[in-house]
C-alpha cells in the first residue's frame, strides 16, 4: 500500500481535527503537549484551541497556537469569541494571528462568564459569532470554522433561529460548521439533512467526545443541551470506579458511532480530546487512519 505525502494511509479515507484546552499549570502543560505529539503522527487538518469564558485564557491559548506554528508541521486554529471585548481589540488579536503566519480560526459568540444571567454584546464588540465572521473575512481570507448545534443552541429561541444564525455565519464567509457533540447518530443526520433543505452547503463536521468520565460528559451536556440516550446511560452504570472497563466501552462507543456516520458519507471528524492523547489515538487508529510507518516494519522488518 503506498503512502501519501502527508504520512498517512490514503485508504483510512478519514480526515481529522483536533480540540484542545490551553493548560493551566506545569502539569497539564505537560500532558498537553505530549498529547499533541502523539496525535500529530495522524496529520489532522488542524488543532484548534479553545478560549475561555470572556477571554479569560487569552494569553494562554494564544502561547499554544503560536508554539504549534513555530515548533510542529501542524496547522494552529485559536477560537476567537465576541464576548468581553471590543471590535478592534478582537480584530488587533486577528491582524496579530495572521503576521504570525495563523490562518485558520474558530470563530465563536463565546460563553457567558459565570455570573451573567443573559447575554449581553459588549457595547463596542461584535453582538454575534456572524458578525464576527463577516469582520475577520473582511480582514484578511482566514479559513474560518464556526459552530453548529444538532441538538439547538440551550439560548436559541428556536430551532429554525438557530439553523438561521448558522445560515448566516455560513454566509459571512465560514469554512465549515463544527457540530457540538452528540452521541444519537441520528440526531446528527436529521440536522445535517435540515441544513441541505436551508440551502446551507459548507461542510457539517460532527464532533465526537471519546468519553472518560461519565459524570463528567452529564454535566457538560446539560449545560449545551446534547442528549444522553438511555443506552448509553445503562452502557456506564456501575463504572465509576473501573477506570479500565470505561476506557474500553469508551473506545468502542466512538467507534461506533464513527462507523456509522462513515457509512452515511461523513468522512471528517472533530475530536474533543480534553487534553488526552489515549483514547482519541486508539479510536483513530482503530478506524484507520495510521502514521506512516518506515519501509523496512511495513516490509515486514524490524526498522
Amino acid at each position: 500500500m503506498s503512502i501519501d505525502p502527508t504520512g498517512v494511509c490514503p485508504a483510512a479515507a478519514l480526515r481529522v481535527s483536533f480540540e484542545f484546552f490551553p493548560p493551566a499549570d506545569a502539569a497539564m502543560e505537560a500532558t498537553l503537549w505530549q498529547s499533541i505529539e502523539r496525535l500529530a503522527a495522524l496529520a489532522p487538518r488542524f488543532i484548534s484551541v479553545t478560549y475561555g469564558a470572556d477571554g479569560s485564557t487569552r494569553e494562554r491559548t494564544h502561547n499554544v497556537v503560536t508554539r504549534i506554528q513555530r515548533e510542529t508541521r501542524l496547522t494552529g486554529a485559536p477560537h476567537l469569541t465576541c464576548i468581553g471585548a471590543a471590535r478592534e481589540e478582537i480584530l488587533e488579536i486577528g491582524r496579530g494571528y495572521w503576521e504570525r503566519g495563523v490562518r485558520h480560526l474558530v470563530a465563536l459568540r463565546g460563553d457567558m462568564p459565570h455570573g451573567m444571567a443573559s447575554y449581553q454584546p459588549h457595547p463596542d464588540g461584535f453582538a454575534y459569532a456572524a458578525d464576527l465572521v463577516a469582520a475577520l473575512s473582511r480582514l484578511a481570507p482566514f479559513d474560518i470554522s464556526v459552530a453548529a448545534y444538532p441538538e439547538v443552541h440551550p439560548e436559541a429561541r428556536s430551532a429554525e433561529a438557530d439553523l438561521e444564525n448558522l445560515r448566516r455565519k455560513i454566509d459571512a464567509g465560514a469554512s465549515r460548521a463544527i457540530t457540538q457533540f452528540f452521541f444519537d447518530t441520528e440526531v446528527f443526520l436529521r440536522f445535517r439533512d435540515r441544513c441541505a433543505r436551508a440551502g446551507i452547503r459548507a461542510p457539517i463536521v460532527p464532533g465526537i467526545l471519546p468519553i472518560t468520565r461519565f459524570p463528567q460528559v452529564q454535566r457538560f451536556a446539560a449545560r449545551c443541551g446534547a442528549s444522553i440516550p438511555a443506552w448509553l446511560h445503562e452502557r456506564f452504570t456501575g463504572l465509576d470506579e473501573d477506570h479500565e472497563t470505561r476506557r474500553l466501552l469508551a473506545a468502542s462507543v466512538a467507534i461506533e458511532q464513527v462507523e456509522a456516520l462513515r457509512r452515511h458519507g461523513v468522512r471528517d471528524f472533530h475530536f474533543y480530546t480534553l487534553n488526552r492523547a489515549e483514547l482519541t489515538y486508539a479510536i483513530c487508529y482503530a478506524l484507520g487512519l495510521r502514521p506512516a510507518q518506515p519501509q523496512a516494519a511495513r516490509n515486514g522488518v524490524p526498522a
